[in-house]
């Protein structure tokens, strides 16, 4: 039945994209890269760790600025909301005093409304700052900040070019509000501080309004579509309005794929509902569903965590390079952070610690392999096999795509299909890292490649 479903996919999707022409006002403004009133083609994308990392969104984001222009950077949760927290083009500084709220992990115990970006920073004292420094590529002259107004509330300062604009978020009424500031010409760098009372800020970003491509990628680390259904829908509404996305890509999947225990029924009520909240929130924005990627465990919990093959994966495989030396799985940044999600999810062991890799190679026609044992795992561990679930919510996920007109992109068949993730972490350089969840540079690139190709077909028709 499993194989059935999968070719009747690959006969519907041939490139990989299924209902493509739910994208074609979005494939429209890309090929004049021009917006609404000379802004740039704004893509949103909202996700778990695949966008927060930023490896494909960001690896995405310079094919469509080398090739249309850069629009800016878009939009970026307020400040630095975690440890490792990665910014692509820019880069972002965050004085103490900021509390964080989030709809996902240790942070989400505050009750705070969260917008896009799923986080929200608040200072309680005046003299809070952050900042934010763009690489010349991503040089802006419109920022906008997303804030909360309320009673008592304090006053921000934004400074950027030569404009300095003071926002007074005392309110009457709780209300979500967005601060748009132009520029005379394009800048640089933008702060903001506090003043006066509690300030808290949902998002903010940074745009060039001349044509070209802005790519936002909003994801957190190890969330599911579940926890952004906690965001709040009049701070959604408000920043829907002030971004206007132009195409808004939903990257949920593999978290869901990795529960104990997944319900099928349950996951495609959330996400019809999710679905339709961005449609009532945002207007008739073209929506891409990124299909789960393959993924690999060794966790014995998650063998039977869905209807489908629970069998590890064949040793039939390519002849492959030994991966580079593991790097620590302590200390700070994303990798660590990587590496600890890959203990948790059961395939991090001696000499499969998450590795970057090298950051400079191209597609995959530069990958290389050459012998080496395939799927042979460490002692007292499971073979690697991709959890059942994850083909579960494929196949929801595609079903909704198709009954709701949206797009679907089929990750894992554009991948190769299963088990390509074994050969992705020990190709010469590594496409994966070693939790055979998440990507290197290289892989990022790749994906991305892949799946603008599948973009492109689907214009030219």
């Amino acid at each position: 039945m499993i194989v059935l479903a999968a070719l009747a996919m690959a006969a519907a999707c041939p490139q990989g994209l299924c209902n493509a022409t739910a994208l074609r006002p979005y494939l429209a403004k890309l090929a004049a890269a021009r917006g609404r009133d000379g802004r740039p083609v704004h893509i949103l994308q909202i996700g778990d760790s695949h966008t927060a990392g930023d490896a494909i969104s960001g690896a995405w984001r310079d094919l469509l600025q080398t090739r249309y222009g850069s629009g800016g950077r878009g939009v970026l949760p307020p400040g630095r909301p975690y440890d490792g927290y990665i910014t692509h083009g820019v880069t972002v500084t965050a004085s103490s005093g900021w509390d964080v709220a989030a709809d996902f992990g240790r942070a989400s115990a505050d009750p705070k409304p969260l917008g896009l970006s799923a986080y929200s920073l608040t200072a309680y004292a005046p003299g809070a700052t952050m900042a934010l420094d763009a690489e010349p590529q991503e040089r802006f002259d419109r920022v906008v900040v997303c804030a909360l107004s309320r009673p008592g509330a304090g006053s921000i300062v934004i400074r950027a070019g030569e404009k300095i604009e003071r926002v007074a978020l005392n309110s009457p009424t709780d209300r979500p509000e967005c601060e748009t500031v132009k520029l005379g010409a394009p800048a640089q760098h933008v702060d903001l501080a506090t003043e006066d009372g509690p300030v808290t800020i949902t998002s903010w970003a940074t745009f060039l309004d001349n044509g070209g491509v802005a790519l936002s990628n909003l994801g957190v680390v190890g969330s599911q579509l579940i926890h952004f259904s906690r965001t709040d829908d009049m701070v959604l509404a408000e920043e829907l309005r002030a971004y206007q996305p132009d195409l808004i890509v939903i990257a949920f999947g593999t978290n869901e794929g990795f529960s104990p225990r997944f319900a099928g029924f349950d996951y495609e009520i959330l996400l019809r509902s999710q679905i339709a909240r961005m449609r009532r929130l945002a207007g008739n924005v073209p929506i891409l569903l990124l299909g789960a990627p393959d993924a690999l465990s060794r966790r014995p919990d998650l063998k039977a965590n869905g209807a489908g093959d629970a069998s590890a994966c064949s040793d039939n495989l390519p002849p492959l390079t030994p991966p580079p030396a593991p790097v620590a799985t302590e200390g700070t940044g994303f990798a660590a952070t990587m590496a600890k999600i890959g203990q948790f999810l059961g395939v991090t062991a001696t000499g499969e610690a998450s590795n970057a890799g090298p950051a400079t190679t191209g597609p995959s026609s530069a990958t290389s392999y050459a012998p080496m044992p395939s799927n042979a795992p460490p002692p007292g561990k499971l073979a690697l096999f991709p959890p059942p679930a994850l083909d579960a919510v494929r196949e929801v996920q595609a079903r909704v795509a198709t009954s709701l007109h949206t797009g679907f992109w089929d990750w894992q068949y554009r991948m190769g299909g299963r088990c390509t993730a074994l050969r992705w972490v020990r190709a010469a350089p590594p496409l994966m890292r070693g939790d055979y969840v998440h990507y290197t540079s290289a892989g990022g690139r790749e994906i991305a490649q892949r799946l603008q190709a599948d973009l492109d077909a689907a214009a030219a028709k």
